[in-house]
């Protein structure tokens, strides 16, 4: 029977949803009211106690499995694991606040995710592709209707770490959380010259890139897009950057 405990609404915080949930949930875990091989209720129960969108739920559980607390057996649903141990890093999304702080997390991701890219594409099995292109028609469809995309970005990027097969990648990508995404902390109306329009469909073109060359199992290819698709939104908040600082001098 699925543990109903976990159905507690959610508070409404600065937070992002996503990581609410995983708070809720790795309390109910560290607390024993969900218990090694509980399984979670599903998506859609999710969804209705916390008034929440699948993409966020598909989110937390995912850094959930990043951080060896459930494990998802598809067709039949998502199990709780043993008792998480705290872990030491992590970056506050609070403290991700100005256009300098999201340029320090993209040198980060630059390091981190052109590898694991590459990784992904090598080792990527088909499953793990479709959640990937599941990601981005669910990035393309919150777009074309003006909602935030945040998580489905986030999620795209994710499911990439998680093809790599090595759980540090996958670890590190899900305590940075949505902060690495630049639109979920700031106006893109500021970061980018032309219309929202074409900033959006030049972003999807780089998701498709890198999505066509993991698809392909082109390791370098999937490598040479995501360093473009983050240098070009580096330099495009570099600009941005150096744009506000004048204005204020």
């Amino acid at each position: 029977m699925e543990n109903q405990n976990a159905a507690s609404r959610l508070p409404r915080k600065r937070r992002s949803l996503a990581q609410e949930l995983v708070t809720v949930l790795s309390e109910q875990i560290r607390d024993g009211e969900l218990k090694r091989g509980d399984k979670l209720p599903t998506e859609s129960a999710i969804m209705e106690a916390h008034g929440i969108s699948r993409t966020v739920v598909r989110e937390a559980i995912s850094r959930l499995q990043a951080a060896g607390q459930v494990e998802t057996r598809h067709g039949i649903g998502t199990f709780v694991l043993d008792t998480p141990s705290p872990s030491g890093f992590r970056i506050d999304p609070a403290t991700v606040v100005t256009l300098g702080d999201v340029l320090a997390i993209l040198e980060l991701r630059i390091s981190l995710e052109v590898e694991s890219a590459g990784l992904a594409a090598q080792r990527r099995s088909d499953e793990q592709l479709a959640a990937m292109r599941a990601a981005l028609d669910e990035l393309e469809a919150l777009n074309a209707i003006g909602s935030d995309a945040a998580a489905a970005d986030f999620q795209f990027h994710l499911q990439i770490a998680l093809a790599t097969g090595n759980r540090y990648f996958t670890d590190i990508m899900s305590h940075l959380g949505t902060s690495i995404i630049p639109r979920a902390r700031l106006n893109s109306a500021r970061i980018v010259r032309d219309d929202q329009q074409q900033y959006l469909q030049r972003l999807g073109r780089e998701h498709e890139d890198i999505y066509a060359a993991i698809a392909r199992q082109d390791g370098e290819s999937a490598r040479a897009a995501m360093r473009l698709h983050l240098t070009n939104s580096r330099e495009r908040l570099r600009q941005a950057h150096e744009e506000a600082q004048a204005q204020q001098g």
